[in-house]
């Protein structure tokens, strides 16, 4: 990993993520517009907004898969994301979860666990290298995290959609990120299967900084944090879930339809 220009800039706070003025535009469409956004350390954020809102555009920006045409992104207060690619940005600790779980079916769950050990081994270098006494001390700290210590050892393709969401989380954990991206993560769940995932990020959240992109409003309730409301590439409001349910414009646009 190269080190960072003496040139990135570093503006006057401790924010995990901060977003000012990005815009991004598609074929004359504005994904993003002059959208901003400052997320805390050690902050749990939902992101609500109707289709077409620009909550994909936004972690595409913040993960380095799409450049802004336009504002400032920074992580850690000084570390300027729009010169850094998807792989480099991984490696300074933002992870994320996209809506479809993609895990090693053929893997049990701990050997999915092992394989996203913070570091640079390959596949095959990983299966069959000794693990140490503390990587095996952090793999099953992760698997009590995501409540799947009991099955360590079952096939990854053999669990419910919502285990296998989990274990994707999981994988991610191994890596240690400061921030975490989670799209949709109750998407096809349980009930059941919902009430422990808003239990496991709000466990995440005392370690971590998250940003949950999420439809479902009793899981959003769920979560019991600090709401933000895009629409059509921008901000639309923000704070709690009953003030942002109240906000006339919101209803209008999101919560109405």
């Amino acid at each position: 990993m190269t080190s960072r220009p003496a040139s990135e800039k570093t503006p006057e706070f401790a924010s995990i993520l901060y977003l000012d003025g990005v815009s991004v535009s598609f074929d004359g469409f504005k994904a993003l517009n002059s959208l901003s956004l400052v997320i805390e350390p050690g902050e749990m954020r939902a992101i609500i907004g109707p289709n077409g809102a620009g909550k994909t555009t936004m972690m595409d920006v913040i993960t380095g898969k799409t450049r802004p045409d336009e504002g400032e992104v920074f992580f850690k207060g000084n570390i300027d994301l729009t010169k850094h690619d998807e792989a480099y940005i991984a490696n300074l600790g933002i992870g994320r979860k996209f809506q479809k779980p993609t895990v090693f079916e053929s893997q049990t769950v701990f050997n999915n666990l092992e394989l996203s050990l913070k570091g640079d081994k390959g596949i095959m270098t990983t299966l069959f290298a000794a693990l140490g006494d503390a990587d095996v001390a952090r793999i099953m700290e992760v698997l009590e995290i995501i409540r799947l210590s009991e099955r360590a050892n079952w096939l990854a393709g053999n669990l419910s959609h919502g285990q296998k969401q989990w274990l994707e989380i999981g994988m991610l954990l191994m890596q240690d990120p400061d921030l975490l991206l989670v799209d949709e993560p109750v998407a096809g769940m349980t009930d059941a299967e919902t009430e422990q995932t808003s239990d496991l990020l709000r466990k995440i959240s005392e370690n971590h900084s998250v940003v949950v992109v999420e439809h479902d409003m009793e899981f959003i309730r769920a979560l019991d944090t600090k709401v933000t409301v895009l629409h059509e590439g921008s901000v639309l409001a923000e704070g709690s879930l009953d003030v942002v349910q109240n906000n006339q414009r919101v209803i209008d646009v999101y919560l109405g339809r």
